[in-house]
């Protein structure tokens, strides 16, 4: 019987859970592709679960930071083997290397392929990826928003995705315009709807006020846990 897999995130790191034929909970940390997997056994609930690993999770941010003496994990070279995520999935990647135009899919095994030229530099390697993750974001977000639209009673005029290094998403209020981080695309789907929903809040109360929670309350009401495994703050509020 094969073993059953789903993901959870804590302060923003992915996690792997396998139920499998195990006695004990036990936590593994690949430091050399930031992967991280929880095995256990088939009875254990998943609060149970989500327990373990947060009172894990200070050790697992030590062992992914004994690779480097930086306080982050080495940025990616796009190299055949490499690990990376979509939608919360780990994935590893293929590099394949061919005279044509350069692109990324998925493949049958469950893999992510990358078609780049011969000697393709990093920098090269890490847009043809951007361009892919972005791509997917935009199949997504116009079905989200066009669900919390009427249940909101707003209209977002315009929206888009790119590279944010410390925000998850932003909004221009007088424009009516949103912005989600392109970073979401490797998160679990749950993230997405939850940021769509904030930035939207916020066209109808432009401030982190008490009326904003109590709106967020009302659309999302499970919204501070989503906050809390995607490493925000608003769920202290």
């Amino acid at each position: 019987m094969r073993s059953k897999k789903h993901h959870i995130d804590i302060d923003g790191i992915p996690i792997e859970v396998t139920r499998k034929r195990v006695k004990h909970l036990r936590i593994v940390v690949y430091r050399s592709s930031g992967f991280v997997r929880i095995s256990s056994p088939k009875r254990v609930s998943d609060r149970e679960i989500y327990r373990f690993a947060e009172s894990k999770i200070d050790w697992v941010k030590k062992h992914l930071q004994k690779k480097s003496s930086s306080d982050s994990l080495p940025a990616p070279k796009f190299t055949d083997g490499e690990t990376h995520y979509l939608w919360g999935e780990p994935y590893r990647l293929r590099v394949k290397e061919e005279n044509a135009a350069p692109q990324v899919c998925l493949n049958g095994s469950g893999e992510i392929n990358m078609f780049i030229r011969p000697k393709t530099a990093v920098e090269k390697r890490e847009k043809v990826m951007r361009e892919w993750y972005r791509a997917k974001m935009k199949q997504e977000i116009p079905a989200l928003i066009e669900k919390w639209e009427p249940v909101m009673g707003v209209t977002v005029k315009e929206w888009g995705v790119k590279k944010m290094k410390t925000r998850w998403g932003t909004c221009n209020v007088r424009a009516g315009r949103i912005w989600l981080s392109l970073h979401l695309a490797k998160r679990d789907p749950e993230f997405l709807e939850y940021i769509v929903v904030h930035e939207m809040t916020h066209l109808l109360e432009r401030l982190h006020s008490r009326r904003f929670y109590g709106l967020m309350d009302q659309f999302l009401p499970g919204w501070r846990e989503t906050d809390k495994k995607l490493g925000g703050k608003h769920w202290k509020k």
